[in-house]
């Protein structure tokens, strides 16, 4: 059985210096949109520089890759403090489909869980880097 740990290294984002107690959910959902783990927070990004907010953190997913239901995915969504209105806000997402999970590192372009409308962020080459770990779990009978 497999484990897959994400590392979160950084995303670019044109306001990334504005953004106000940044974080990342991640889900694990099915075709959908029903969650097949725990949802997990990373903790506040760990800096902000230029066009990164960076995060450095390792999220490991709460099951077995090989138990995960036919085209489910993995979301990674983008949150800060919305300084308007004071509330949690979803600013971008990634996604990526069960077929893309390897080990080493992964860029992605920057919510709509079911996957039918999709709209990028902006046209500017800011992405979402990560670094994922797959780890094999022998299982003892």
């Amino acid at each position: 059985m497999t484990l897959l740990t994400n590392r979160i290294e950084k995303i670019g984002l044109k306001d990334a210096g504005q953004c106000i107690d940044p974080y990342i959910t991640v889900s694990v959902k099915d075709l959908n949109g029903i969650d097949l783990t725990p949802v997990q927070d990373t903790p506040v990004a760990s800096r902000k520089e230029d066009t990164y907010v960076h995060f450095n953190v390792d999220i490991e997913l709460q099951n077995h890759v090989e138990k995960l239901s036919k085209g489910a995915a993995i979301f990674l969504e983008f949150k800060h403090c919305n300084p308007k209105k004071w509330f949690t806000s979803t600013k971008c997402f990634a996604f990526m489909e069960m077929d893309e999970i390897k080990p080493g590192p992964i860029i992605k372009k920057p919510t709509d869980f079911k996957r039918k409308k999709l709209q990028l962020l902006t046209k500017k080459p800011l992405y979402l880097h990560l670094h994922q770990t797959l780890h094999k779990e022998m299982i003892l009978t």
